[in-house]
This record gives structure tokens, sequence and C-alpha cells, in this order.
């Protein structure tokens, strides 16, 4: 590495960082910065949270630490982690380890603690991520990471069968950190990700969701499923069916896999990069459903029937199972359910859509309506050519929808200009289930423009 890379980094290296390391140091220990910083860092990107490795046994890094005035915790002592707090930030502090095999592909059997920093680098997972660096010493980087890091290139630390065997998660780990990092991966590793993604059955199922979150966040979910199909099929098993299956359908050029693929895509370039979290999965496992569904009629096509409220029911099995955030799993089951929702460019049409959308994720209606938008505008662009027309169609709905909104636009009964009470005592009717009739046929009015939701006009539909 430059010099004028190593003086960056050493200008970089939080303040709060350091202290522990020059602490450490001070106490005649041998003290680096790991982990994700030191990758990060070398691509210019902001860093996540300091990591640091040290000579020093977890007991002597605690009482040297807090003899400096520091805060510490002892948070993972089995595995020689203590976490010091630095101007209210957190800093892993973990002495130099080696680890023998991982018999449940989780946690290692033994932890032996060593005194040599190449010994600790040498049981990381992939080149990139065995990096170490200090302020003055400068990098050490035994494996080639910052070559391999520049090239984009994700290689294993030594035997990939080996690393991936250790722990199965790896192989998902590797997968996201190529899609992070816009990368590929190493032959031989790539060989080893194949061979090793059965064993990911064997994981815990919300450590896998933690992995196909993050490969979702990066945005390159499509080239995950190009490239690395294998290894996600491997941590969600709905997906096998997708590949090679051809719809036989005019509406379609390629087969369920491909056309998930585009999709995934086109939602980053509707969304601008920035889709909701559930639009995410929700292009995912949109046609999760479809080889379920399918049937071929008489001519030879193939039909689908009822294959978006299955891929709903699908969803909220295989996120669920990964321990998805619930309000997340309930809006991509939304978005799913009704990706195939008829819609046109009127004011009732976009109220009946909110309407369906509020049904199946309360209190999600507004923000998921411009997402169902940008499903169905990447559903259309990865069909066949005659139906990407149908991405037009959805700029004048989202024109309408934007008008309906601003405008005060009425979709859930909360929503209208009176209450319960207007019609227990305009109706003369008793509270109950009654009430909350006649509120919903109020509403339908609204929506389809009968009457407007102003006080007065409502009073007076209640009293007709």
């Amino acid at each position: 590495m430059s010099s004028t890379v190593e003086m960056r980094l050493a200008r970089e290296l939080p303040a709060y960082a350091r202290r522990v390391v020059d602490v450490l140091e001070a106490a005649g220990y041998e003290a680096w910065v790991v982990g994700g910083w030191v990758r990060d860092a070398l691509l210019g990107r902001p860093g996540h949270d300091v990591d640091v490795t040290t000579s020093a046994p977890w007991q002597e890094t605690a009482r040297v630490l807090r003899a400096a005035g520091i805060e510490v915790h002892e948070t993972g002592t089995a595995h020689g982690t203590v976490t010091a707090v630095v101007e209210g930030r957190p800093v892993e502090t973990t002495t130099y380890r080696v680890e023998g095999s991982y018999s449940d592909r989780r946690h290692p059997d033994e932890v032996r603690f060593v005194t040599n920093v190449r010994e600790d680098l040498a049981r990381r997972d992939f080149t990139v991520n065995a990096m170490a660096f200090h302020p003055e010493r400068g990098l050490l980087d035994p494996f080639g990471g910052e070559k391999d890091l520049a090239a984009r290139i994700i290689r294993a630390v030594g035997e990939p069968r080996l690393r991936f065997e250790e722990d199965a998660l790896r192989v998902l780990r590797a997968v996201r950190f190529a899609c992070r990092l816009d990368a590929m991966i190493e032959p031989a590793t790539q060989a080893a990700l194949v061979a090793c993604a059965p064993e990911l059955s064997e994981i815990a199922q919300e450590r896998i969701g933690q992995e196909m979150d993050g490969i979702l966040a990066t945005g390159r979910a499509a080239w995950a499923l190009r490239h690395e199909f294998a290894v996600l099929s491997a941590a969600v098993p709905e997906l096998a069916p997708m590949a090679g299956f051809d719809q036989k359908s005019p509406y379609h050029d390629y087969d369920v896999l491909e056309h998930t693929a585009r999709v995934c895509a086109g939602v980053e370039e509707f969304a601008g990069g920035s889709p909701l979290h559930a639009l995410r999965w929700a292009a995912l496992l949109h046609d999760v459903a479809k080889p379920a569904c399918w049937s071929e009629d008489v001519s030879g096509r193939g039909h689908f029937f009822g294959h978006p409220e299955e891929g709903a029911r699908v969803t909220r099995s295989v996120m669920e199972r990964l321990a998805i955030p619930r309000e997340v799993v309930r809006a991509a089951c939304a978005l799913v359910s009704l990706h195939d929702f008829e819609i046109r460019a009127t004011a009732p049409s976009l109220r009946r859509m909110l309407l369906e959308l509020e049904r199946c994720a309360p209190g999600q209606a507004r923000e998921l309506s411009f997402a169902l938008l940008d499903l169905k505008r990447a559903d259309a662009v990865a069909k066949a050519p005659q139906c990407m027309g149908y991405a037009v169609e959805l700029d004048a709905m989202s024109r309408v929808l934007r008008a309906e909104l601003a405008g005060g636009g009425v979709w859930k009964t909360g929503q209208l200009a009176v209450s319960g009470a207007d019609v227990i005592r305009e109706r003369g009717i008793e509270p109950g289930p009654g009430v909350g009739m006649v509120l919903a046929q109020l509403l339908s009015a609204v929506m389809a423009g009968e009457v407007e939701n102003e006080r007065e006009a409502l009073l007076a539909w209640l009293r007709w």
C-alpha cells in the first residue's frame, strides 16, 4: 500500500478507536484495527463500527482499558471479546485467536488464543476482510486483500471448502459481499460455494434472513439471481422451481427466473435506487407461486390463475420463517397479492387500489401505493416487448394518484368527514356493527365519486 493511502487511513481512523489502540500498546501489547472499517476505508466509503484485535488476553484488555478510564463490557469473553465504549461509541476488542472445527457449522468447537496477528487473520472468511491496519505500522495484508478489493474479487482465505464447511452461512456472505462491492467471486471460491450451498439447510433461519436482507439491500438482487442462483435457492428453496420454467405465454419472453431478475432490477431503476424494503422482497417473490399455479389450455398457452394470492401466502411463509420484521412482511404480501390488480388512471380506480392496500397492510397504503406502481412498471418492462407500453400508462396513473393524495383522497372510514356518532344520530340506530356497515357504504359512495367528502354533503347522504 502506498504511504499516501496509509496516511489517509491514519487521518480517517476515528479518534475513539485510536484511543483503544494507543492505550493497549502503551501497556505493552500489540493492537490493530481489523474488519469492515479497513475494507471500507480502502474503498473510500464511510466506515461502520471499528473493531480492534490485540495480543492482550481479554482479562488484560479489560483491566488496561478500565485503568485508562474507558468503560468496558464483557460481551463475548468465551471468544476473547470485550466491548470498549469511548465517546459513546462501541469498539469490539478481541484477543488474537484461532478456531478449531465447527461441528454445528456455526460455532467453533474450540477457540485457542494466540500472540501473532497473522494467525488471527488466517481464520477469517475472505481476503478483503483479512486485513489489519495500524496508524503507525500501516496495512498488514498477508492474503492480498487490497489487490482483490481493487480488482473487485471475493476470494476465500486459504482453502475455500474448509472456510465454508466451518460456517455454511459464509456461502451467503460471499454473495452479499459480491453484491455490495460490485465484485465477482474467484473460481475456486465459486466452486466451493456451489458445493457447500446445500449445507445452508443446517443454518438458523433468522441468520439466513439477515444475509438475504443484506443481499436485497445492495440493490443487486438481479445479479445474485443470475450468477448465484444455486446459493439463493438453497437459502430460500421456494425460489428453486422458477429456474427454467417456461411460461408459454405471448406476454412473456423469459422464464420465471429471468423475469424475476428483470423485475428486481426494474424496481431499483423506477424507485431511483431506494425502493422500500418491502418492495425489494416483493420483487423477488412476486411470481414465486407461478410454477405451482401453472395450467395449460388446449392451444398450449400457459396460465397462472390465482398466483398473486398464492404468491402472497408463500411470501408470508418465507419471510416469517426468515424472521423479517412483521410490518415489512405485511407490506410485501400486500404488494405481491396486488401486483396484477387492475388499475386505471382515474380517481375512483386509484381509490380502490388504496382501499385494497389498506385492507392488506393497515396504515401503509399511502407509501405502498407508489411502490405498487413501481412493481407494476418493473413487471411490465420484464415481459414481452408489446407489454412495455403499460409502463407509460402507469405514469398517467402516478399523476392521478399524486393529485388524489394531494387533494385529500379517502380510502378508509377514519378519513370521512363524519363519524360513527353522526351515523347513530342521523340514522337513529343503536351502536354496534350496523354503524360500521353504514360507514362502509358511505366510504364506497365517496370513493366512487357519488358524494364529496364534506361534512354537510355526508350528513345529507345519511339523512337520505
